[in-house]
């Protein structure tokens, strides 16, 4: 049977919105405990079903992907010491410079993410060769029908306002090589996380994001 999210530790996140405070926080740390217990239990369960179309996928630890709770306030004028979501990392982010599949718990605001985020300036380049390169491959990732309907488009909010140098202006893939990061986002309900077929139903959703991650890897190869 499949693992499922509990309503426990959507209460613990709703209940940490309202008191981000260290004192509240110890005095409720069994709160949680559980609430992470649970999600390591959810992240395994989506790997094993995961790794069935994504072999690379079966060498992550569930404990580890898991992003910290803690808040680095140091250059941040909000000082709330902790983040009100659970993340968790399966391939991508925390440092990778590979494109993955990321998780993001958050009571209204949960979602689930692939492709690269943020790489570093010399992956970047060798992405944006790529895609110029063989745009025609992209777009038809990109427009597959499944695709499309689960992801109308690549994720603008990091852009440049000119094509990036080394590449014409009127490149035909002038908009894509203009990002910044190369990810898709698919938005889930509260009812759509907590669905006892939830694992399942997630992994399908991610199988539809592994032809844009396979493309991106393509020059790390």
């Amino acid at each position: 049977m499949s693992a499922t999210l509990s309503p426990n530790t959507f209460d613990f996140l709703q209940k940490l919105i309202l008191n981000n405070n260290r004192e509240w926080f110890n005095e409720n740390k069994s709160l949680y405990t559980e609430a992470q217990q649970n999600l390591i239990l959810f992240i395994e369960d989506l790997i094993q079903n995961m790794s069935e179309f994504d072999e690379e996928l079966g060498k992550i630890d569930a404990k580890k992907s898991l992003f910290r709770i803690y808040r680095d306030t140091r250059f941040s004028k909000d000082k709330s010491p902790y983040k009100t979501n659970f993340g968790a990392s399966l391939g991508m982010g925390k440092g990778s410079q590979k494109a993955g599949y990321y998780l993001h718990i958050e009571p209204g605001k949960s979602f689930i993410a692939g492709g690269i985020y943020m790489p570093d300036s010399s992956v970047l380049k060798e992405l944006r060769k790529e895609i110029s390169l063989y745009g025609d491959d992209f777009l038809t990732i990109l427009n597959n029908k499944d695709f499309k309907k689960h992801f109308p488009e690549l994720d603008q909010d990091d852009k440049l306002k000119k094509v990036p140098q080394g590449f014409e202006k009127e490149n035909p893939m002038a908009e894509y090589l203009k990002l910044k990061s190369f990810i898709v986002v698919y938005n889930l309900t509260d009812e759509e996380i907590l669905d006892k077929n939830s694992v399942k139903n997630l992994s399908k959703i991610f199988k539809l994001m592994k032809p844009l991650n396979d493309f991106l890897n393509t020059p790390f190869i």
